[in-house]
């Protein structure tokens, strides 16, 4: 679940017993339309509601109900936990904005507590969830990226740094697989240099992802359509050295090969220097 429960428990067992008997009617508190008498009730039977409104799959008047215990009982304990379970509502009701911005008001009014790990792992959440929805338009994507990375620096301890430094990988492997996309795009239209620009991001800047095989063999066809058989030759050795088990190392051996080329570093190129430091480690 992408918005788990804190370690202290907040969001904890429903009390229905309370809210059914000792809350005095808690059940039937004010709704988000009507707040009517919410004000004769205690923090604790407004917090109690809340939950109860999210153990029922309503997690957008959970939100107002947390956030009236903040506006009825500012700098109380109940307001602290409130802000942080109204930070998980409005998360669980996709409403990453005020997500996002409970959580960081939770970061910036209680720092040292033991819920800011989990306040910075939701925030970082509000960008990671809609990394899919934002078609070429990467910015939440860097945003995901620097907020997970907070999570992991700040927090490295905390029971969400694991999850986080997951994230963060897929977050990176998301940002190569749509450079790769571009650059499929343009070799299908036989654009080979900004094919090359592309492919080349990937091979500099996310080796350590799913898609440096390909981009790698991509270049060795883009190469190959420009005639420049030095770039293609040493893209295949570095597939050869590292790749030689994947599909993408097969398809480049079959192209170069059947040209009468090798797989071998060749020329004075940029790839020439990634061979070197990839292969030999000389980095100069």
């Amino acid at each position: 679940m992408s918005g788990g429960v804190s370690r202290n428990g907040v969001i904890g067992a429903v009390l229905m017993a309370a809210l059914l008997s000792g809350c005095g009617g808690a059940a039937r508190l004010g709704s988000g339309s009507d707040n009517t008498n919410l004000e004769a009730f205690t923090a604790q039977q407004i917090f109690e509601r809340g939950e109860f409104e999210l153990e029922r799959s309503d997690p957008e008047e959970a939100a107002f109900y947390f956030g009236e215990i903040e506006r009825l009982y500012p700098y109380s304990e109940w307001a602290k936990r409130a802000l942080i379970m109204q930070a998980f509502a409005y998360h669980r009701d996709k409403d990453y904005e005020n997500s996002r911005s409970a959580a960081q008001r939770y970061i910036d009014f209680y720092p040292l507590d033991d819920d800011a790990a989990y306040a910075q792992y939701l925030l970082a959440l509000s960008y990671y969830d809609q990394i899919e929805e934002v078609g070429r338009d990467q910015g939440l994507t860097f945003q995901a990226l620097q907020s997970l990375r907070t999570v992991i620096e700040r927090y490295p301890e905390s029971e969400y740094a694991r999850s986080a430094i997951l994230k963060f990988d897929l977050a990176f492997d998301h940002l190569a697989g749509k450079e790769m996309e571009i650059g499929r795009y343009y070799l299908k239209r036989d654009h080979f240099g900004a094919a090359i620009n592309r492919f080349r991001v990937v091979v500099e800047d996310f080796q350590t992802t799913t898609h440096t095989p390909e981009a790698l063999h991509r270049l060795v066809e883009a190469y190959l359509s420009l005639g420049l058989t030095d770039e293609a030759q040493t893209a295949g050795a570095i597939l050869g050295y590292n790749y030689q088990s994947t599909d993408w190392y097969e398809d480049s051996y079959t192209l170069l090969t059947g040209r009468g080329l090798t797989l071998e570093a060749a020329g004075d190129n940029w790839l020439a220097k990634i061979y070197r430091q990839m292969v030999k480690g000389q980095w100069l």
